[in-house]
């Protein structure tokens, strides 16, 4: 018997709607303004409700995009899974739309006749637990980013699509953002119209109780917390803040925004964030940042480091960075210049602002020296691969951290830009410095915020303008290289070296403290949560070779039950002994004793001075006159 196949023709809605029908981004001005309109009072459901209309020129096929590919975070990050109850249409009409097939935040509808604009609605599904995603939502802050909450028109530059937005906020709530207001009608509020990129990149801090200061030079700190309490900032804590703006500049030498708005959230009921933007940062830190100020350092590097960002990464970035729309992959090669030279700065700016003491900064750059030397991952993969990481493993949880590196760019980084300016000081007799970099780098007009794309040429040819050498080969032995040991010579030529003592150092137990753990990476090999469940497993450190891993939990120490004081006590006593350190740990239903081998006694970073007189990272850290 023969069998007949009839072949219809598939409509472009019928199945299959491809990518390649996507129109490509043009540098052309897009006809019209888009209208955007979210309700964010539902702070008990954490739902967001979007009304959007979106001009429309002609009839036929139309792609409607969801950002996908977000700046700072260096990977596709759209929370396209959290759009529901999505519904367009056409003079109060409803359209068929489809979903691309290869790019699923790409939506493709077909415009009828005589149509000017789209009326689009829908919902987003705001994270309420953390394993949904990051809580942006509570009873007393939101924190409302413009990428989770729009639509945009395929075939235009995103810089190119004006847009005007508005939110209804919960009544009595005060909310800041880069945007400013433009009207208020009760609890809604209107912003000045701006393009669909400088949107994306101003989100909104919104909140119960708030609390705004100035710090100088058109810079405002807008704080949001859980309660009124934790709004009791004193004039002696906002000082460094203050001061923190005046370093910053005085060091880059010019301002690439109008204007810049810290947003802060005082808070552990919403997640944790430190994001840039070319005019603002979003920033959470812990609720006691101010009124638990002398218990330590705490998040007090977050507002330096993001702050450096509206020159390093925003104002420059990488050309592989510089992209038309949030479709267009970001290409990730130079983020140990981007991320690596900001953590380098932020760092440098903390302690130049006073926000973390000079010792206090010597203590953090010994905790990221020790923690870059012992991974192991260093002999196989170098430290420019780990740019692609956040596309790998978007910060997921890794079983093997220290074999597997991970966004390894940024503390690397900034000990690879500790040792050229440390070099730099060298050659040139203290002449020049990373602030002499800084300043021929980032050189420009002031309050401009267009973005310039770097280069690795660049970097180096900076660099030889300083100071001649073959800084191209430095670079790429950092960054290519697979030495055995991370690079401390930023440490070692600018007066300290690293060490191991049997005491930590206060940033260290703050930092214990802080994450809720035992740190013994630099003994046993292995970090420990309060309940006794193993975090983190050095690739072949003790522990390692007693064959742990992170599905352990310990439950007894020596012959006594698990706590973090026997845990210590039990490493403590181990020093100079014979005897292992005896641990029974149960493994999902099973239960094992375990003997590490280790007689080393406590160990924890410092970093000890080298020489006399000030060297050139004392040089380094002093505050600018």
């Amino acid at each position: 018997m023969k069998l007949r196949f009839v072949f219809a023709p598939i409509s472009i809605f019928s199945a299959y709607v491809s990518a390649q029908d996507i129109p490509p981004a043009r540098d052309t001005a897009f006809p019209g303004t888009m209208r955007l309109e979210v309700d964010a009072r539902d702070t008990e459901q954490g739902i967001f409700r979007v009304q959007q209309s979106i001009p429309v020129s002609a009839s036929g096929p139309m792609v409607l995009l969801f950002p996908e590919w977000l700046p700072g975070t260096h990977a596709a990050r759209g929370q396209i899974e959290k759009v529901a109850g999505l519904i367009i249409k056409a003079n109060g009409n409803s359209l068929e739309w489809r979903r691309d097939a290869q790019n699923v935040f790409a939506f493709h509808v077909d415009v009828p006749k005589g149509t000017r604009e789209l009326d689009v609605r829908f919902q987003f599904l705001s994270a309420t637990e953390p394993d949904q995603g990051r809580v942006v939502v509570s009873p007393e802050i939101i924190n409302l980013q413009w990428h989770s909450v729009s639509l945009y028109p395929a075939g235009w530059f995103t810089r190119r699509i004006p847009i005007v937005a508005s939110v209804t906020w919960p009544a009595g709530w005060k909310a800041a953002t880069a945007l400013r207001p433009a009207s208020a009608s009760g609890s809604t509020i209107q912003y000045q119209a701006t393009d669909y990129e400088t949107l994306v990149d101003s989100p909104v801090f919104a909140g119960k109780y708030s609390r705004t200061e100035q710090l100088g030079n058109n810079v405002t700190l807008s704080l949001f917390a859980d309660e009124a309490r934790y709004l009791a900032a004193t004039q002696e804590q906002l000082a460094p803040h203050k001061k923190l703006v005046e370093q910053a500049i005085k060091l880059f030498g010019m301002v690439p925004f109008d204007h810049y708005d810290f947003l802060v959230g005082l808070t552990d009921q919403i997640g944790s964030i430190g994001l840039e933007h070319h005019r603002s940062s979003e920033n959470v830190v812990n609720p006691e940042y101010f009124t638990d100020w002398a218990s330590g350092p705490g998040r007090r590097n977050l507002l330096p480091h993001e702050f450096s960002h509206a020159w390093v990464g925003k104002y420059r970035r990488p050309a592989g960075q510089m992209v038309p729309d949030f479709r267009t992959p970001l290409v990730n090669d130079l983020l140990w210049a981007y991320e690596g030279q900001d953590q380098f700065w932020g760092y440098v700016l903390g302690a130049r602002s006073g926000l973390f003491s000079k010792q206090e900064t010597l203590d953090a750059l010994a905790s990221i020296a020790a923690a870059q030397d012992v991974r192991r991952a260093r002999d196989w993969r170098d430290v420019e691969d780990t740019t692609r990481d956040p596309i790998i493993s978007a910060r997921r949880p890794k079983g093997w951290v220290s074999y597997q590196r991970s966004e390894d760019y940024y503390n690397e980084g900034l000990l690879i830009w500790l040792e050229i300016d440390a070099t730099l000081r060298a050659r040139t007799r203290g002449a020049k410095g990373m602030d002499d970099f800084a300043k021929a780098f980032f050189a420009g007009p002031n309050g401009k915020w267009d973005a310039r794309g770097i280069t690795f040429e660049e970097v180096a040819s900076t660099l030889n303008g300083l100071s001649p050498f073959d800084w191209a080969s430095l670079l790429k032995a950092r960054l290519n290289g697979k030495a055995a040991n991370a690079p401390l010579s930023g440490l070692t030529l600018g007066g300290y070296q690293l060490a191991y003592t049997n005491e930590p150092t206060p940033f260290f137990k703050d930092a214990e403290k802080r994450s809720g753990e035992v740190n013994l990476t630099y003994s046993l090999g292995m970090t420990v949560n309060k309940n006794g469940h193993l975090s983190t497993v050095l690739w072949d450190g003790p522990a390692f070779k007693a064959g742990l891993t992170t599905a352990a939990e310990i439950v007894a120490v020596n012959g006594k039950l698990f706590s973090e004081d026997a845990l210590r006590n039990a490493v403590a006593q181990a020093e100079g002994g014979k005897d292992p350190i005896k641990l029974i740990v149960k493994i999902g239903k099973r239960v094992k004793e375990v003997a590490i081998e280790w007689a080393g006694g406590h160990r924890f970073p410092r970093l000890e001075k080298v020489g006399v007189g000030d060297g050139s990272l004392d040089k380094l850290l002093a505050p600018r006159d």
